[in-house]
């Protein structure tokens, strides 16, 4: 399986996200997960099973697939109570 970090232009914003999302994956115990970053204008529809993106850009993510949306980026609550959904959703816990 697949995770891609997207933010809208430059790759800080993603690679942070990326980290996070190592991060709650090592704490959930989720192993077997590819996590990367991209900017929004390259990333495609087969980069990744599931595309993670801040709420400013999610509009134009919508052709990607399978979108989990922040509302706040920096969130680390946020992102692991998604992440954890997410997860359990794909039995990967």
């Amino acid at each position: 399986m697949k995770i891609l970090a997207v933010c809208g232009s430059g790759l800080g914003t993603s690679f942070m996200v990326e980290m996070n999302i190592k991060q709650v994956l090592d704490e959930l115990g989720v192993t077997g997960v590819e996590v990367s970053h991209s900017d929004l204008s390259s990333a495609a529809p087969g980069d990744a099973d599931v595309f993670i993106l801040a709420k400013d850009i999610a509009e134009g993510g919508e052709h990607l697939g399978e979108v989990i949306v922040l509302d706040n980026i920096i969130d680390m609550d946020e992102l692991r109570e998604k992440i954890k959904k997410m997860a359990e959703e794909k039995n990967l816990t």
